[in-house]
């Protein structure tokens, strides 16, 4: 089977990503430059070997970038200020999602990730692919993912959905009482804590009680720098918003040799963390344009191409500030605007996720980001829930006086047994 190395991972702040590096060129502990490829920490042992995919799961990389700058230049459009946001923990969110949906509503959703209209099982194929691979490609790099769906007790979800998710998403699947907020909250944000590193300790205020179910998805990573700044070279320096207003920020420098690139709109930087498995690419843009300049420009580049070749070794003097950044980011009109208003709508079919599912009420993100002189540490919660279709009317049965009870085979309806209990 012929195999690729490619890698969707996109933290972004001010269109900052991090991704998983193919045939990269980087500086050497001497200034030299070598083969991204050959490229080795201090430890030998540590040598970067690019993710195995399949022909199939290789193409939905390339595909799902569609979505991945799609995503971010929506989010640069619609929020105020800093921000940052992970597409790949948003893919895997929605691709849970997916495996519950039907129809026109599942057609919406693969086109919003770039899958077309029928890759539920290559979908899958690759989620499980990169679940298993990303978190090993580099020992000097955590990278933890996992999956979890917290389900409202008396709506079950469908046999064959627990088993997918299960089997291709090693998601963690839990029955709670949401009538109980208290203990059932501290469940979904606990989940969420504990996958984070205690980065992301909630991601819901209240569990509400006609939901059927909550999807998350957690995506932890920390890595230091393959070639670290000297916190002796840190200094407050004069940064500049769009706006013009001007303020003071501790900023990193380094002078030395780094993959490079600019064009008309902007000049962008990459730096390599751990044996070089994943890099940050920092993009700055030139006089005359903006962050969102780049966003869009993103939208119609070819990323691959971008990322893996058309960068060259460059004696770069970098000035980068350390900066950290959250987002609380609700989803729901972004995703109308790239095309699934259906999941949102009361013709959603979401049946293949439970008899009793009815649409999505919300898909939000929480993420933070902190960067410093020895490398970064970041975290992302994707979450999204589920109504009940109907609440069935609530009754009561209290069985204080004699009754008849009977057991009996459910296709046929022969009994088994039969009694009355009358307290005697």
């Amino acid at each position: 089977m012929k195999r690729f190395f490619l890698f969707p991972f996109l933290c972004a702040i001010a269109a900052l990503s991090l991704f998983c590096v193919a045939c990269d060129k980087s500086m050497d502990a001497e200034g030299d430059i070598e083969d991204g490829i050959n490229a080795v920490s201090d430890n030998d042992s540590n040598i970067f070997k690019p993710l195995e995919l399949s022909t199939k799961s290789a193409s939905l990389v390339n595909d799902g970038f569609g979505f991945t700058f799609n995503f971010i230049d929506q989010i640069n459009s619609a929020t105020e200020g800093d921000y940052v946001v992970s597409p790949l923990s948003m893919q895997f969110l929605l691709g849970m999602i997916l495996n519950g949906a039907q129809g026109e509503t599942a057609a919406e959703i693969c086109k919003v990730l770039g899958y077309g209209a029928d890759g539920v099982d290559d979908v899958n194929e690759y989620v499980s692919s990169m679940l298993e691979q990303l978190p090993a490609m580099d020992k000097q790099t955590t990278l933890a993912m996992a999956n979890g769906i917290f389900v409202n007790a008396p709506y079950p979800l469908k046999d064959n959905y627990k088993k997918t998710v299960v089997k291709y998403y090693d998601a963690a699947v839990a029955n709670l009482d949401f009538k109980d907020n208290e203990n059932s909250l501290k469940a979904i944000n606990g989940w969420c804590a504990e996958h984070t590193n205690d980065l992301i300790p909630k991601i819901i205020d209240g569990v509400q009680p006609d939901m059927l179910a909550y999807h998350l998805n957690a995506l932890y990573f920390k890595s230091q720098w393959k070639y670290p700044f000297d916190k002796k070279d840190t200094a407050l320096e004069t940064f500049t918003n769009e706006s013009g207003t001007k303020k003071e920020v501790s900023m990193m420098k380094k002078e030395s040799l780094f993959p490079y690139i600019e064009n008309d709109i902007f000049k962008a930087v990459k730096l390599p963390y751990g044996n070089g498995a994943f890099s940050m690419v920092v993009m700055l843009p030139k006089d005359g344009h903006s962050v969102s300049d780049i966003t869009a420009e993103l939208c119609k580049t070819d990323w691959h191409n971008f990322f893996t070749y058309t960068m060259r070794s460059s004696k770069v003097n970098l000035w980068l500030p350390k900066f950290e950044t959250g987002s609380d980011i609700q989803l729901n009109e972004i995703l109308k605007t790239m095309g699934m208003p259906q999941s949102f709508s009361e013709t959603a079919d979401f049946k293949a996720l439970s008899d009793y599912a009815a649409h999505l009420a919300f898909v939000k993100q929480v993420a933070t980001i902190t960067v410093d002189e020895s490398g970064a540490e970041a975290a992302a919660v994707s979450g999204a829930g589920t109504l009940v279709s109907s609440m069935p009317e609530e009754v009561e049965l209290h069985a204080n006086h004699p009754f008849l009870y009977i057991i009996a085979e459910q296709s046929t309806g022969a009994v088994l047994f039969a009694g009355r209990y009358s307290g005697m």
